[in-house]
């Protein structure tokens, strides 16, 4: 099922090195990335220490290192890249989360992009997203903020993608 029309996506970004000292496996710069939360979905306050505890309380999940970046920037994605990550992170959950198949998996590597490209959505490209999570009674919480683009021009850090013509 391939979208009709590019929509927007996000794609891990560095401002510094840090990221290469706080995660266990850094994102690599460019790489396409989404939330990522369900890798925490069955962990517990004692999970919560050293490197792991700054991957889940901030952690963007690159989709093609399976990296974790504390800061993605919104930018457009083809119709063709999309479908190649749906497959992707699809593979990975059969890979390290036992799914039974990549098409049993499809949906639910579908509901995680399609969660990120909502949370793009309203924004313009460039725009810098975070995430804060928390272990709550209920699982994990997870909140947003979003720094919007400025004259400073993100273009040096973050990748476009360009329709071929």
């Amino acid at each position: 099922m391939l979208l009709e029309q590019p929509r927007l996506l996000a794609r891990a970004i560095h401002f510094d090195e840090s990221d290469m000292n706080v995660f266990h496996n850094p994102a690599r710069t460019g790489e396409w990335a989404v939330s990522g939360g369900f890798e925490f979905s069955n962990w517990s306050e004692g999970d919560l220490v050293g490197k792991a505890r700054q991957a889940f309380a901030n952690g963007w999940l690159g989709v093609e290192t399976f990296g974790r970046v504390t800061f993605v920037a919104v930018t457009r994605i083809e119709a063709s890249e999309y479908e190649a990550l749906i497959a992707h992170l699809a593979q990975h959950f059969v890979d390290v989360y036992g799914a039974p198949s990549v098409e049993a998996a499809r949906p639910a590597a579908l509901e995680e992009l399609e969660h990120m490209a909502e949370l793009c959505a309203d924004h313009a490209p460039n725009t810098v997203l975070t995430v804060l999570r928390e272990l709550t009674e209920a699982g994990v919480r997870e909140q947003y903020r979003y720094i919007e683009a400025n004259d400073a021009g993100l273009d040096q850090f973050a990748i476009h993608s360009v329709p071929e013509e």
